[in-house]
Parts: structure tokens; C-alpha cells; sequence
């Protein structure tokens, strides 16, 4: 099975969904708890191309929320901004979408596939902080100085977590790639 076959199998969402619902009951992560990979998971599923499976991550998604919040997580989160996840998490599945076309992966194509995944990355947090602190009624009084500072201490991990999970699966992926038998020939793309 070549790359771009791997890429399309049907079983290639089966690690993201896994990956989704072991991660996403605590968003930032504990000594016991990986953070959420929520965002890696929407990158990677931008690769696989039944556009059907975005939906599918967003209803489980909101369906991991509502088991964990029924089982004692904050529902802190959950507000009026809750449906900016949609175009927060489109934002990182349509980054996906673009960076397939780098179909080999030498250093070039690797790097700027980790590149449009940090951008993507941090667009994803604007829409999903920017609308939490606008829509969800919670910071009526929020000043700019504060919304920076709130910023300065949540983007850094919020980006991080993203991009070491996305590391990860491009090492996956370059391993993969690696595996003869696995390789595309050039022309085959």
C-alpha cells in the first residue's frame, strides 16, 4: 500500500477518533491526563478525503463534552461561543486539506506543512478565544490589557500542545513513508 492509498484507507480515521476521545476530557492536561489533541485530530483528519468525517469529529466532539461534563468536568467552557468550535476546528481541518498536496515530505514541503499548522493553529485560537471572551458572558468588563494578559497565558500552551501532537503524527507519517513498500513513486502522485 503506497502513501497516498494509506492516506485514503478507510481505517486512517480510526487513530484520530481514538486519539480524540482520549484526550479531549481535560482540555490542558494533568500529570495523569494527556492535553486535548483536538486540534491535531481536525489537522490530520483534513488529510482524509470524506469531508463527512469533519462532521462526524464535530458531533463527537460535542458528545465527549457532554459525557464529561455529565461526569463531573467543568462546564466552564460551554457558552454561547461553543458553536465558534465549528470554524475553530474548520480552520485546522481545511490547514489539513491544503498541506496533502505535499505529498513527499522532503524537508522543504515538511517544514511548511508545520508552518501552515502553526498558523492554522494559532487562528484557531483567535476564533475560539476571541469568541469565548466576547460571547460567553463572562468577562463583561474585559479590558484589553486584561484579554492580552489572558492571552500571554493561555496561547503558549494552547499552541504547543497542537503542534507536539502534529510533530507526531508527521513523524508517524515520515516513518511511514520510510517503510518500503509504503513509498510513492513520484510520478504515482
Amino acid at each position: 500500500m503506497n502513501m497516498k492509498q494509506w492516506l485514503q484507507a478507510e481505517y486512517l480515521p480510526i487513530p484520530l477518533i481514538a486519539l480524540m476521545a482520549l484526550t479531549r476530557f481535560h482540555h490542558f492536561g494533568d500529570a495523569l491526563h494527556l492535553p486535548d489533541a483536538s486540534l491535531a485530530v481536525f489537522f490530520f483528519a483534513g488529510f482524509y478525503h470524506k469531508k463527512a468525517f469533519f462532521v462526524f469529529l464535530l458531533l463527537l466532539a460535542g458528545l465527549i463534552d457532554y459525557v464529561a461534563i455529565a461526569n463531573g468536568t467543568s462546564s466552564w467552557c460551554v457558552s454561547p461561543a461553543y458553536v465558534f468550535l465549528i470554524p475553530t476546528y474548520g480552520a485546522m481541518w481545511l490547514a489539513g486539506r491544503y498541506c496533502l498536496k505535499f505529498k513527499a515530505l522532503n524537508t522543504t514541503e515538511l517544514a511548511m506543512s508545520i508552518g501552515l499548522m502553526a498558523l492554522a493553529t494559532s487562528v484557531a485560537f483567535l476564533i475560539s478565544n476571541g469568541s469565548f471572551y466576547l460571547l460567553s458572558g463572562r468577562y463583561p468588563d474585559l479590558s484589553w490589557a486584561q484579554y492580552t494578559a489572558r492571552v500571554a497565558q493561555y496561547y503558549p500552551l494552547y499552541v504547543s500542545s497542537a503542534m507536539i501532537y502534529g510533530l507526531v503524527g508527521y513523524l508517524i507519517i515520515k516513518l511511514l513513508k520510510a517503510i518500503p513498500g509504503a513509498q510513492i513513486a513520484h510520478k504515482e502522485v
